[in-house]
């Protein structure tokens, strides 16, 4: 059972603006009979080139006849251009939405106002006409319209694009074809989505790397090696290089190699740079000494 709106049921149960304009500015008609679904949208602008009137005339279920009625309310008072930009989705919100099954009535209402607009701005000379290879021969629903709702709606599945256009609702010959056409399009999508580039980190002047180096030992570093009855010495920096000197039990330690890779160097790349390397003072290590706090 499907959930309708109070705005839908509204809207079904009392449609606005049903009929036909006599003399209209323009003409938009879709769907077809056969199909299940049809929809005539006519307009008339006033004198400021604003649509001043709409009426519709369409067979087909409550969603339909909702989404047609809604549709005439959301143009009025509209420039053509202002509503060009409405949408397949703007319809259905303005409904406070659409069952899945039914989105496809939203999307025909949006296909009759542009048949509609393209009938005025070509002064009526031109029918509207599917463009592009048609992939749904039961609902005469083409390439071009698939690939549309598919990138207006984020469609990513065979039945989404049902739901939007009906292909693939009848036989289902088609669906095969959908679904190639999705994969397509998320492939392309997949292109148009730039790499993430890590920020770079703020340049560092020689005396803020200095400060940060031993900020870093006094805080991240010496506290572990104390604990073990070692400490260690910041005794230069030289580009990326920096110089230290173990003391105490680190520096007679035979691991001290491992201390100097695994944990200063480790921490330094980690909270100043990661170009830094470290080297260790051996001739220093046994002098007496005042580490830098």
């Amino acid at each position: 059972m499907w959930e309708y709106s109070d705005k839908l049921k509204d809207h079904f149960f009392n449609p606005r603006n049903a009929g036909e304009i006599e003399d209209p500015d323009g003409i938009g008609e879709v769907g077809s009979l056969a199909c299940g679904d049809a929809l005539k949208l006519t307009f008339k602008l006033d004198e400021n080139g604003k649509i001043c009137d709409a009426k519709f005339k369409t067979f087909g279920c409550a969603s339909a006849i909702a989404t047609s009625s809604v549709l005439t309310e959301m143009i009025k008072g509209k420039t053509i251009d202002e509503a060009a930009k409405v949408t397949n989705r703007d319809i259905a919100n303005y409904l406070g939405g659409l069952p899945e099954q039914k989105m496809h009535c939203s999307v025909m209402g949006r296909e009759a106002l542009e048949a509609a607009i393209e009938n005025y701005r070509t002064g009526g000379k031109k029918k509207h006409e599917l463009k592009g290879r048609v992939v749904c021969n039961c609902f005469g629903v083409t390439e071009n319209e698939i690939e549309r709702v598919i990138r207006e709606n984020n469609l990513t599945t065979v039945e989404d694009v049902t739901n939007y256009c009906k292909a693939g609702g009848g036989c289902g010959g088609c669906k095969g074809e959908i679904e190639k056409i999705i994969e397509k399009l998320q492939a392309d999508k997949a292109k148009e989505i730039p790499a993430k580039v890590p920020p770079k980190a703020p340049k560092l002047t020689n005396i803020q790397k200095i400060q940060l180096v031993q900020q870093t030992i006094n805080e991240q570093i010496r506290p572990t090696l104390q604990a073990d009855g070692g400490d260690i010495e910041l005794i230069d920096v030289e580009g990326d290089k920096v110089i230290v000197a173990f003391r105490g039990m680190c520096a007679r330690c035979k691991l001290a190699e491992f201390t100097m890779k695994d944990v200063v160097e480790a921490k330094l790349r980690e909270f100043v740079s990661d170009k830094l390397f470290v080297e260790e003072d051996k001739e220093s290590a046994n002098q007496p000494h005042n580490h830098r706090q």
